[in-house]
Order: C-alpha cells, then structure tokens, then sequence
C-alpha cells in the first residue's frame, strides 16, 4: 500500500509523520519527499479497519492537509519507465558493474546472446560476448572516459558508444568528485547504422552498405561491381528474379562520376512494345500536341537502367544500338536528332547468349551490353547471408509497425536458412513482412511463413497437387522434350541424347506435338 500525503514544507515533518506509523506498529518499507510539501509511504497493505484507526490521526497532526491512497511511489513509476525504455530499445543495450560484469541486458541484446532474460547471463564478465575491447582495463584506468570503438558482438560487426556512470561523491574534500559505479554500451548493427557504420570502415565504400554480402560469392561481386563503377563503360548484371538486380544497379551508379546526376530505369518486360519506345525515347510534337521526353533524355549525363533487357523486341534493340554506338537518337513521330551521354546499365535473368543463338537477341547488342558483366548469385548459393537479411527485413518491418521484440525460434530459423528460396532476397523480404505484420506474439514460427513445402530430402511438394501420377509423368516428358528439341532437331539425335529408341522418341514428338512448327529452332 502506498500514501501520499500533503504537509507544509518544515523541519520534522517527517518525524512527526513517521511517529504515528511507529505507534501503531506499522512497518514503513520506504518513504520519498520527492516534492516540497509531499511526502510518498509505502507500507504493507493493511484491513480497513487498521487504517480507520491511524488515518484520522495523520490527519490532525499540525500541518497535514490529505492523506490519501496512491497507485505507486514516485520511484517506482520512475524505475518501470527506466526499464520498459531499455528492454524496447531497437539496438542492443548493456549495463556492466565496475568489474566489467554484466548487470541488465534488454531483450534484443538477450535474444543476440541466445538466452531468454537477463537473468541467465547477470554477474557475467561481458567479454564472454563482446571481442575487440578490453573493458577491464578500461574500467581500471585512472580517468575513464566515454569511447565509441568497432568490436565484434557474438562474432557479428558492431559499433559501440561506451559510456561510464558516474556518481556524484557527497564527501566535501572531494570537490566535484566522481565516482565510478559501471558503464552502459549502446551497439549499433549494420542493419541499423547502414551507411554510417560502412562510412566509419571507409568512406568509400558507403554506397553499396545496403547489400548484405557475407558469403563469399557475393562479396567477390560486390568487390568487382566497386571497380567497374568507377569506369564509364556499360554493365550487364545477371541474376535470378529478385536477387537484387536494381539494388546493385543503383549502388554502382551512386559510387560512379555520375553519381549527383539522375538515375532513371525501365522494365523492359512491363510495357508493350510500343509504350516502352515512347517511355525510352520519347515523343515528338503532332498536330499541335505537345511532345514529351524520354528516358533517355531525362538521364542526360547519368545512367539508364534497362531492367530485363531480354524481353526487348528486335525493333527497340537495333533503336538501344544506335543510342549506344552514337549517343543520339530520335523521338517518337520526329525526325530532329536528340544527343546525349548516359552510361547504360542493363539487367538481365535470361541466358542472352542463348538468344543471340536463337537470333531473338543482337550479337552487336550484347556485346555493347556486356563491356562488364556481374553475376549475382541467387540466395540458395549464399546461404551465410540468409539470416543477416532476414534479421533485417524483421527489424525493418518490426519498426514500421511499432514491434522491436520480434525474434525467430530456432527451429524457424533453421528452416529459413536451408529453404531453396526460388524467389531469393525479395521473395525472403515479402515473406518476413507479411508473418510480421499478421503476427500476434513476438516470436515468428516456421506456421507463420506462406511458402510452398519444401523438404531437404524430396524438395517442393506441391501442396495443390491435381491429377494422377500419368499426367504427371506426361508433363514433364513434354517440358523436357521442347528444351532439347532445338539443340537435337533430328530424331535420332535426341533419341540418342535420352538413350531411347528412334521410334520411342518419334511417338513422343507426334504424341506432345512437338515440331519445327511449334518449336523454335
């Protein structure tokens, strides 16, 4: 039970006060004066009828003016606020003692460390955790000053503000001394500081901080993709749905000359043919009507980004050539030259090769294209960036909806690291988004992700499976037979390749009509 009450502001009030508790026997837990003429009691909680009895006697004591029940001590309201802000905090925080032992870890700091609370890990020297920073003999230097230093946090890169708390001494021959009673650590992660951390390793390298690139397929391309950005030259960058392709493209822009100039794209799959001209090139003035501007004049003296490039009709690719070989071209409907200079970076998740063999793509043109070329593997091949990104993707999604205590369970975990992922980063980074914003708790489990079944052993099982095993089978015959077909256009050539008879093959092709018609060659 708690009272407040309301006195004059005098010397031994408090005495007076904590009399009548003595009389009757009551033991006073804490009291706090935390304002001039307000006196805070925390007492154990009592029957009616005892505090009918003492009530009315604090009242008619000479300068109280109410006694009345509170919900809490002033200290206590102050001490919760302290620790809901910490234990919410979105980066991780720790308190250390003067020995450099852990005292309060909050929940994000926790779940890095692999423990449920605070408690599992209390009276433990922090170095257990952090590498990098010798916090003892920080903490038994004559003057302990803040630090702000790289260290690494369960093995992963962080940034530390490393603070020391310090009491005021109340000795009067210590003037304006302090004394050491620990330190608090604010880590920030890559994921959080973003460019800054990647600023404070080397300036240079802030525009590509936004790619997690801890396997070493994908640092190699990072590595490469830095070099070629600082020469002038088209890109072609090769990747599978959703690896990334415009992200990197951007980063390569950002750390090129033409970095302050725009930076314009356009998915050569999303428009028809003619609207994609239009969109590329622009359109001259008719009949009074106003003309407008492309792409490419827009990005004059920056870069054009060409997102699926494969998908780009024959008329478009000799209009791209042109632009390339000349840097001039003309608007749709005019005949007036336009001149400009824009670097080209091109995205690809088709072998251009195999078009150019198939004549549905310029050999002149992908040579253009490919001056440099980035082959950005797909995420099931980077399988030490999975959980980096979907730490992020969970902290990026947490943040925009209020949640920073979203964590994963172990076995969720697992899962996600050794999914095949088809879609890659960006179907990883919809998934997360989605079990976040539906989620009810603060764990995420393997029932919360909408994936397909997938087992290390068998691979997908089509959860929405119709028909009989006959159909099946004839399916997938029919699928493999069109794929040979234009590398072994002769029967016996790809009856030989699958080790059947001519006949066999033969009945096959008149079987899923499988032709020089129906198939390209």
């Amino acid at each position: 039970m708690r009272l407040e009450i309301t006195c004059h502001d005098r010397v031994g009030m408090g005495q007076k006060v904590l009399g009548i508790f003595v009389e009757h026997g009551i033991n006073v837990r804490g009291i706090e004066l935390k304002q001039p003429g307000r006196i805070f009691i925390n007492i154990p909680d009592l029957d009616f009828s005892d505090l009918q009895k003492f009530m009315p006697q604090l009242r008619l004591l000479e300068g109280v003016g109410d006694v009345r029940t509170a919900p809490y001590m002033p200290s206590e309201r102050e001490r919760n606020e302290l620790v809901t802000l910490i234990k919410t905090f979105p980066d991780p925080f720790i308190s250390l003692d003067i020995k450099g032992n852990i005292r309060i870890v909050n929940n994000i700091a926790s779940t890095i460390m692999g423990c449920d609370n605070d408690e599992s890990v209390k009276g433990q020297h922090v170095s257990q955790w952090l590498k990098g920073f010798n916090f003892t003999r920080w903490l038994d230097s004559d003057d302990v000053l803040a630090q702000t230093c790289r260290l690494k946090f369960q093995g992963e890169d962080f940034v530390a503000d490393i603070m020391p708390i310090n009491v005021a001494s109340e000795d009067d021959t210590e003037h304006n001394k302090k004394i050491l009673a620990g330190a608090v650590l604010i880590l920030k992660s890559e994921a959080r500081l973003g460019q800054q951390i990647n600023a404070f390793k080397q300036p240079s390298e802030n525009t590509f901080s936004g790619i997690q690139a801890r396997s070493t397929g994908m640092r190699k391309v990072i590595r490469e993709a830095k070099r070629m950005s600082l020469l002038d030259s088209s890109i072609l960058i090769i990747g599978e749905t959703g690896t990334g392709k415009e992200l990197l493209a951007r980063a390569c822009h950002a750390s090129s000359e033409r970095a302050d100039q725009p930076f314009m794209t356009l998915n050569c799959a999303a428009l028809p043919d003619d609207v994609a001209e239009s969109e590329l090139f622009g359109v001259g003035e008719k009949d009074q009507v106003q003309g407008k501007r492309g792409i490419f004049e827009l990005a004059d003296n920056g870069s054009v980004f060409l997102d699926e490039v494969g998908e780009m009709s024959t008329k478009l690719q000799s209009k791209l050539l042109r632009v390339i070989q000349n840097g001039s071209f003309r608007r749709v409907n005019s005949e007036q030259e336009v001149t400009v200079n824009v670097r080209i970076i091109s995205s690809t998740n088709k072998d251009l090769l195999h078009l150019v063999s198939l004549g549905e793509f310029r050999e002149d043109l992908y040579y253009r294209l490919n001056v440099f070329g980035l082959n950005i593997p797909p995420l099931r091949e980077r399988r030490s960036d999975i959980l980096p990104l979907t730490e992020f993707f969970i902290a990026h999604a947490g943040q925009r909806i209020g949640r920073v205590n979203l964590k994963l369970t172990p076995e969720c975990r697992d899962f996600i690291e050794h999914y095949p992922w088809p879609g890659n980063v960006r179907q990883l980074e919809n998934v997360l988004t989605r079990a976040t914003s539906l989620l009810e708790g603060d764990e995420i489990e393997i029932s919360h992700l909408q994936l397909p079944a997938y087992t290390r052993e068998h691979g997908y099982l089509e959860q929405e499976f119709e028909g009989t095993l006959d159909a099946a089978v004839k399916g997938f015959e029919a699928d493999l037979l069109r794929k040979l077909y234009p590398a072994y256009p002769s029967t016996r050539q790809l009856a030989k390749k699958l080790g059947l008879s001519h006949t066999a093959i033969a009945n096959k092709l008149r079987e899923y009509d499988i032709n020089k018609k129906t198939v390209k060659i």
